[in-house]
């Protein structure tokens, strides 16, 4: 099927396993009916040309879990046909298109705004919007014209349920999370829910800084492993310029992330077990963490949004003591997941709480739009790292950790098991971290040393140029992602050959992961629902953006 594609569009742009293809927009619908083993969305999108109007983006992976497809095509009209009905995931997707862009998807079964407020006018990722333009919402979406549409799917008649909000102004939903259930006494009968509360136009306001500039907002994504958003960032934007960084900066990515998987896991598994009224849990498990932001503030200068990447490198080598940091963070981590599992592991109310709660088939797993660890506890083993491996991760020994019911349980056991082998490959890059310079030798790329900005005219032009007009970014566009936390994060970039992003786009998570949740909690209790949103894990920032 991968071969026929080829044959099929034989003029597809390719880099590296990413192909792009553009194609007229009357074929999108005959695509879409055949689409050559590409069978798992990723994202949507849109990009404003302005003079030649709106292009619809989708984001496809192969089968193989190996090959990534970027499809476009210019539509006149502004009206594309909807695929929800063959993508479960494609609902958000296309409401997060329409809210921004204003593009129409025909048949859409609730096409409104799904980041903006129900009150905002206008669609702000269009050039032609004006950012300072200040809307504020004065009235509360009641939201019942979508649980309505839910409840007419039930054996029950609206008189007949009760209605009952789960945030925002609740602790398990952080404040930023609504979920409006229907419920026959306990039971949950249908379910919606409104996110956006934490929106701040992260994809607009980088449209308006350099490459560089844009660094410290990706932290703010999910902010509980910020290195993560930092690095999938300038990877994408290396490869859009062919660079190739040092061994040593390599691996002290590699060695950072896995650190990050560890820190935001063990804050996901303490808030659940905290949820569920196990307490003395988090401290075991909360303790640890902060052993590892110690050791990143030692390096960083900074804690939790750390601005520590750089395109071409990172802004400072690993500090004097960082080996007995290292792993005195480590041993305390393996203490902490220890004692907590010997406290819940055979734990019958633990069991009772987390074992067939928020089941999602393999199946549904993937036409839903899950990903990373929650998508592996159902059962499939996709994992960046091994399919599509960056950094030496082949050349690493690891295991995949899969689960077998797609439960609460596994979601939970799933992240246990990832610390272990998180501080595996931890263990593996520092016994055998190479020498040598972090940052590439390229003044184009990379900031000169200071000592030549004080004493030479090309270390203060070099500077001065890199700082005011940006990093050069040849002109095309492109999509890169690695294994974040949560999933798979994406960046699909268009660049028009200046330091700025013409466009940027975030294939965030934790958004499609919250998509599938309603469903997910139908059947269940109340309860119930707040576990299982505990157990994906939503970070808001990444989420909103």
């Amino acid at each position: 099927m991968f071969k026929h594609f080829l044959e099929f569009f034989p003029t597809t742009k390719q880099k590296n396993n990413t192909f792009i293809l553009e194609i007229d927009y009357k074929k999108i619908d005959a695509f879409m009916c055949n689409l050559y083993g590409f069978e798992i969305l990723l994202d949507i999108s849109a990009v404003d040309y302005e003079s030649d109007g709106l292009k619809i983006v989708y984001i496809f992976r192969h089968t193989n879990l190996i090959n990534t497809l970027v499809l476009s095509s210019f539509l006149p009209h502004k009206r594309v046909n909807s695929i929800e009905s063959k993508f479960k995931m494609a609902s958000w997707l296309e409401r997060e298109v329409f809210d921004q862009y204003g593009i129409i998807f025909l048949g859409h079964s609730n096409l409104k705004r799904v980041l903006n407020h129900h009150q905002f006018v206008g669609h702000p990722l269009l050039k032609s919007y004006n950012i300072t333009d200040g809307q504020i919402c004065t009235k509360s979406d009641s939201l019942e014209d979508e649980i309505n549409k839910e409840v007419k799917k039930t054996s029950f008649s609206k008189d007949e349920l009760m209605f009952l909000n789960l945030g925002p102004s609740h602790p398990a939903s952080h404040g930023t999370i609504r979920t409006l259930v229907a419920l026959d006494g306990e039971d949950i009968v249908a379910a919606v829910s409104e996110i956006g509360y934490l929106h701040r136009g992260f994809e607009k306001s980088c449209e308006n800084h350099t490459y560089s500039a844009i660094i410290p907002y990706t932290d703010r994504l999910n902010y509980c492993s910020s290195m993560m958003n930092n690095i999938a960032y300038v990877k994408t934007i290396e490869e859009m310029l062919d660079i190739k960084i040092t061994p040593r900066a390599m691996k002290i990515r590699v060695m950072l992330m896995e650190l990050s998987r560890i820190m935001d896991h063990l804050v996901c598994l303490a808030a659940l077990l905290v949820d569920m009224g196990a307490l003395t849990n988090y401290w075991y498990l909360y303790n640890p963490r902060e052993a590892i932001y110690d050791f990143l503030s030692k390096l960083t200068g900074s804690r939790l949004t750390v601005s520590f990447m750089r395109v071409g490198g990172m802004s400072n080598d690993l500090h004097e003591t960082w080996l007995e940091d290292l792993q005195e963070a480590l041993k305390q981590v393996q203490e902490g997941t220890e004692t907590t599992l010997s406290l819940i592991k055979d734990n019958k109310i633990f069991s009772d709480r987390t074992i067939d709660i928020g089941v999602v088939s393999k199946d549904d797993a993937l036409n839903m739009g899950l990903s990373g660890v929650n998508l592996r506890a159902c059962g499939v083993a996709h994992d960046i790292r091994k399919d599509s491996p960056y950094y030496g991760y082949d050349e690493l020994d690891f295991d995949i950790v899969v689960g077998e019911h797609g439960d609460v349980y596994d979601r939970v056991m799933a992240r246990f098991m990832e610390i272990d082998e998180s501080i595996k490959i931890i263990n593996q890059v520092k016994e055998n971290l190479p020498d040598g310079d972090v940052n590439i030798i390229n003044h184009k790329v990379v900031l000169p040393p200071k000592q030549n900005v004080y004493n030479t005219i090309e270390g203060v032009m070099n500077h001065f140029k890199l700082t005011f007009d940006g990093i050069q970014v040849p002109k095309g566009e492109y999509y890169s992602s690695i294994e974040a936390v949560n999933g798979e994060l994406g960046f699909y970039v268009v660049s028009d050959g200046s330091g700025t992003p013409y466009k940027l786009k975030v294939k965030a998570p934790s958004f499609t992961n919250m998509s599938a949740y309603p469903k997910m909690i139908i059947g269940h209790q109340i309860a119930d629902a707040v576990l299982t949103l505990g157990s994906l894990n939503i970070i808001a920032g990444e989420m909103d953006r």
